[in-house]
């Protein structure tokens, strides 16, 4: 089975799922074809579900030699990924087709068949696929706050940034605490929380705006909050299902998205990863946090996330204590993206119940995080001129 190709492409995403006779041979030529990028494959659906929840895909190619339709394999794809199935069979798919479409399955294509006509396949499933990820009634951006190492401010970070996007960029903001068995979001901005994420995803009914709407607190900065649950045991009910279903729908709602993380690679987080927009790797100037964080970049890359949609966030250390940023980024071989100064202020704020953007503006901490909520909106407003000018630039 082939894994990923070796050179840069921009086609259509697509991972290998199962096995049929001549699926091999197939895999090889899309390996090679310019419209398909070719992220992965594996034989059994559950050994991929990193890959199917977090690598980005348009689209799954899941091959079969039965003749009756793959159901158990259909509904382990469905557990990780929403996006459209393509069903390549190498036997006689006659009886397949009506069960086929009462399954959701978005083509199916019988082997041998001339590559040109899979990829047409392919590119044909994509297609809603990729206009239900972009074209939401609001278009809501996710970004995402991620550290390894519990203890660097993640939450501090993630809290301030949210208060900010909603009370100096005027933008319509949640702030969705996963970090779903001791979360702590809500407290750091002085609320108690009644109702939690738990709550909502167990509720009975179709989740949608006006239901997410009944289960969030209000902030006086005008953030909305989505607290963890109360009680770590019912972090195992929010599944990686329930939690896709309400980033789509918080992507309707709101313009911004803030998601505070556990500090660990999971379901719900491969789910989120899936959705964002831009993740912020958070690092403190101590080796440990140095070694988890590289540890970090490099299962991003095992998982096909964008590069270009990660930075990395330096938490400045007091005094001279800590690494030099120069010897974190050699270190990581990356180069660090904003850095968050360290500021009196900010403990005393989490004391307080109140983040220190709001309640110490003019301090340095303060500044940065305005100034970082400023450049993630002004990034994000260049990639959609440059998206809206290609189409023109083609024509010329």
């Amino acid at each position: 089975m082939t894994n990923q190709t070796d050179t840069p492409n921009t086609g259509t995403r697509v991972y290998l799922t199962g096995s049929c006779d001549g699926f091999d041979k197939l895999a090889d030529a899309l390996a090679a074809h310019p419209a398909v990028e070719l992220v992965g494959g594996t034989e059994h659906v559950r050994d991929a579900g990193a890959k199917l929840a977090g690598a980005h895909l348009d689209v799954v190619l899941h091959a079969t030699r039965d003749s009756e339709l793959p159901g158990d394999d259909l509904a382990a794809i469905r557990e990780y990924t929403p996006i459209p199935i393509v069903l390549v069979v190498s036997g006689d798919a006659t009886d397949l087709l009506e069960a086929a479409l009462d399954a959701d399955v978005a083509d199916i294509v019988p082997l041998p068949q001339l590559t040109e006509n899979v990829v047409f396949a392919i590119r044909k499933a994509a297609r809603p696929g990729r206009r239900a990820r972009t074209e939401g009634a609001r278009k809501g951006r996710i970004v995402t706050i991620f550290s390894p190492k519990g203890g660097t401010g993640k939450t501090v970070t993630a809290s301030n940034l949210a208060a900010s996007m909603a009370k100096h960029e005027r933008k319509q903001t949640l702030l969705l605490d996963l970090d779903l068995q001791f979360g702590d979001a809500a407290i750091m901005l002085g609320l108690e929380p009644e109702k939690t994420i738990h709550d909502l995803v167990v509720a009975p009914g179709e989740l949608d705006s006006e239901k997410l709407a009944g289960y969030v607190l209000k902030h006086e900065s005008g953030l909305d909050i989505l607290p963890a649950p109360l009680r770590p045991e019912e972090a195992e009910l929010v599944t990686e299902g329930k939690l896709g279903r309400l980033l789509d729908v918080a992507k309707e709602s709101y313009d911004v998205i803030v998601v505070d993380t556990s500090p660990f690679f999971h379901g719900p987080m491969l789910a989120t990863l899936d959705r964002t927009d831009q993740l912020l790797v958070l690092c403190a100037l101590d080796v440990p946090t140095v070694k988890n964080v590289r540890l970090s970049l490099e299962t991003l890359d095992l998982l096909s996330f964008p590069t270009e949609r990660v930075r990395l966030l330096l938490r400045e250390a007091p005094g001279e204590v800590g690494m030099k940023p120069r010897e974190v980024e050699e270190a990581l071989r990356v180069k660090i993206g904003f850095e968050l100064p360290a500021d009196r202020v900010v403990p005393l704020a989490v004391n307080r119940g109140k983040p220190a953007v709001l309640a110490e503006t003019g301090a340095p901490f303060s500044r940065a995080i305005r100034a970082l909520g400023a450049e993630l909106l002004a990034s994000a407003d260049r990639k959609t001129e440059k998206r809206r000018l290609l189409p023109s630039l083609g024509r010329s």
